[in-house]
């Protein structure tokens, strides 16, 4: 009895420790980003694209990336949405009885969240190459959506496999049809299960650099049609804390702190709606 005591407490003890040191460094970086970016954050940097001489430290602002950010993460999980919604009403309706083609579906899509997002990149620029296509935010948006298809997916099937299969034998004992069963029972009952993923996804994909430094390109302007190159926050980033101008370092952290800002928010409501619906009901 002991040994087990001792065991028990080694492990919360770790557990403890784990934690503190993940939160002291989640606020350690916080607090550099705030510290450093805070200062250059203005109504300016929100409102404005660069002008002539931004990345030199003069005027303008960063609102091609935010805007870029915006359509292509939107993009991309609408692209991944048509997919992923249907992939896995598919493997837990139409598919829930064979067990051995679900769990290879679940192999794959497990192979395939763990694969880098620089890989996908990669993959996404020799396809352009392939067809002729320049980077663009249509490349980047396909390029983005292949990188978040696993994780939308994933997240859906965690969420509909705890249907009661007693819900879905009622539904068929009523004459609904699969596809009946899958659009207006399955997704109904699973509906907030379905936005928490796409938050996370969105999350995801708008904070990612790898999967678009060669796809999307970068421009000083707000894109108006998909085969423009577009600007985001994290390429943003990137170039800005290259420049050896220290005005310029100072707004890369300005940037990393709008895109911080939105990813804790989108972190905060995934929370919010994980445990809200944490049981699934029918409304």
């Amino acid at each position: 009895m002991k040994i087990k005591k001792l065991e028990e407490r080694f492990f919360y003890l770790l557990m403890i420790l784990s934690t503190s040191f993940l939160a002291i460094l989640l606020l350690f970086i916080v607090s550099i980003i705030i510290y450093k970016g805070l200062p250059s954050l203005s109504w300016e940097m929100l409102s404005q694209t660069p002008k002539g001489g931004y990345y030199l430290g003069r005027e303008g602002g960063l609102l091609n990336a935010i805007v870029g950010s915006a359509y292509l993460a939107s993009g991309a999980v609408i692209l991944a949405l048509s997919v992923s919604l249907p992939l896995s009403l598919a493997m837990n309706v139409h598919l829930r009885n064979n067990k051995r083609i679900i769990n290879s579906i679940r192999l794959i899509l497990d192979l395939l969240w763990g694969i880098p997002s620089v890989v996908y990149g990669a993959f996404g620029f020799t396809i352009m190459i392939y067809l002729g296509i320049k980077a663009s935010l249509l490349a980047g948006i396909i390029t983005v959506s292949v990188f978040i298809l696993p994780i939308m997916v994933r997240a859906m099937d965690e969420v509909m496999k705890n249907v009661p299969f007693t819900l879905l034998e009622s539904a068929f004992s009523l004459g609904s049809t699969k596809r009946e069963v899958a659009f207006k029972v399955v997704t109904r009952q699973c509906f907030p299960g379905i936005i928490t993923a796409v938050l996370l996804a969105f999350g995801r994909g708008i904070g990612d650099v790898a999967a678009v430094l060669f796809t999307t390109g970068y421009t000083d302007n707000i894109p108006t049609s998909l085969m423009d190159q577009t600007a985001t926050l994290p390429l943003a980033v990137f170039f800005q804390l290259g420049s050896p101008i220290p005005e310029v370092q100072n707004r890369a952290y300005a940037a990393a702190l709008i895109l911080t800002i939105i990813i804790l928010t989108i972190s905060v409501v995934t929370r919010f709606l994980s445990r809200k619906y944490h049981k699934t009901r029918i409304n």
